[in-house]
């Protein structure tokens, strides 16, 4: 077996299980997937291809859940999201992979730290939170996929039910991914290979999503979160390992 077929297996592993995590919990695609494409490909080609799986990933939870969005309660983290956007990717062209890996192990680690910890981020005025936390969401989501969570965080702030919080962050994202991805064609990122490793890879994304999403209907929540958490700090660990 040479060593592009190795590379497709093993990423379609990898897409697999990023996929079913998101379709069970609503979180974790990028988490997982970032560190783990990271090891065979620059991330430079590996954050297009998730923010490309993105779209299609909450498109799909998006028509499951569409009964239970709220887009007057997002439009200005929507909006504040996209104008972070750009900065985003201007930070995904410019720094080193190495100072990338970093980042992105550093903001894994915490966020599995904080959902191990059952942290809630206490807000007087969530309302006046929403274009800062919008703009981070944004900027982190340009430059490494990782928009999710100071989104996450301050949706669960507001104490929302459970379907309504995964209605409104997947309309976020879904509506964050179709503005990024003309952003990211202009800027020179979506390229013939990430185009190739789409394609290559794109089974793993259908298939984990699918069965993800019949998993949160059946398997008990708060385990499969649980395991997720773990998984999640392992591999924010990785990516910081592989950045030193």
């Amino acid at each position: 077996m040479d060593v592009m077929m190795q590379q497709i297996l093993f990423g379609i592993l990898i897409i697999f299980l990023a996929a079913m995590t998101q379709g069970a919990t609503s979180f974790g695609f990028s988490l997982i997937a970032v560190p783990l494409l990271g090891i065979m490909i620059p991330l430079q080609v590996a954050v297009p291809i998730l923010m490309i799986y993105s779209l299609i990933l909450n498109s799909v939870i998006l028509y499951h859940i569409r009964q239970h969005v709220q887009l007057k309660k997002i439009i200005v983290l929507v909006i504040s999201g996209m104008a972070g956007t750009p900065f985003g990717v201007y930070l995904l062209k410019a720094l080193e992979e190495s100072t990338l890996k970093l980042v992105v192990g550093i903001i894994i680690v915490i966020v599995a730290a904080v959902n191990i910890s059952g942290y809630h981020i206490k807000m007087k005025n969530g309302k006046r939170s929403f274009i800062p936390v919008g703009f981070a969401s944004g900027l982190l989501n340009g430059s490494v996929s990782l928009g999710g969570p100071p989104i996450v965080l301050f949706l669960n702030n507001q104490k929302v039910e459970k379907q309504i919080f995964r209605g409104n962050l997947t309309l976020y994202f879904w509506m964050i991914n179709l503005f990024s991805i003309p952003t990211y064609f202009f800027s020179g990122l979506i390229t013939r290979e990430v185009v190739s490793y789409s394609l290559y890879l794109f089974p793993g994304l259908i298939i984990g999503t699918l069965i993800g999403i019949r998993m949160g209907n059946q398997v008990n929540e708060r385990l499969f979160k649980r395991i997720s958490t773990g998984l999640i700090m392992g591999m924010g660990i990785l990516s910081i390992w592989s950045g030193l």
